[in-house]
């Protein structure tokens, strides 16, 4: 930190610092592919989970169905999603990556871990294993993401 910069005092200032440095190193990657980083998200979900609904990306991402909708319509035209009606329910629209979408996201797993491991790199094993504990036991406290 600089001279102009406030020290981080407390322990949460402190592990949204770490968030923060996790996200800088995968924005590059994301930036390099012009997604954003909703875009990824959401096509990396779709490669893990193939034919998911909008309610369930709405949901995972946290954000409304109509951003979802949007998010949805800018990745088609890029090709990198479609959108088919479920069979049986002309309602229902499933939603899967597409090769070239799934071939664009490959890789974003590997660049994160590689963060991961940059960030975590003053750590031995055991202190490693320590902080997952401790981080472990703070947010089995904490009301949990709901998952479709």
């Amino acid at each position: 930190m600089d001279d102009h910069t406030p020290p981080l005092t407390t322990s949460l200032e402190l592990v949204r610092w770490i968030a923060w440095a996790q996200m800088k190193a995968g924005e590059e990657w994301v930036r390099e592919r012009e997604l954003s980083h909703a875009q990824s998200f959401v096509l990396g979900y779709l490669v893990k989970n193939p034919g998911s609904i909008q309610r369930d990306i709405a949901a995972v991402s946290r954000t409304s169905a109509a951003s979802v909708s949007s998010l949805l319509q800018g990745l088609e035209r890029r090709g990198l999603v479609e959108r088919r009606t479920d069979t049986g329910n002309d309602r229902v629209k499933r939603v899967f990556a597409t090769p070239t979408g799934v071939e664009l996201i490959d890789g974003f797993a590997a660049a994160i871990a590689a963060a991961d491991d940059t960030i975590l790199a003053p750590l031995d094993a055991n202190e490693r294993a320590a902080l997952h504990a401790l981080l472990t036991k703070v947010t089995a406290q904490l009301p949990q993401p709901t998952r479709s």
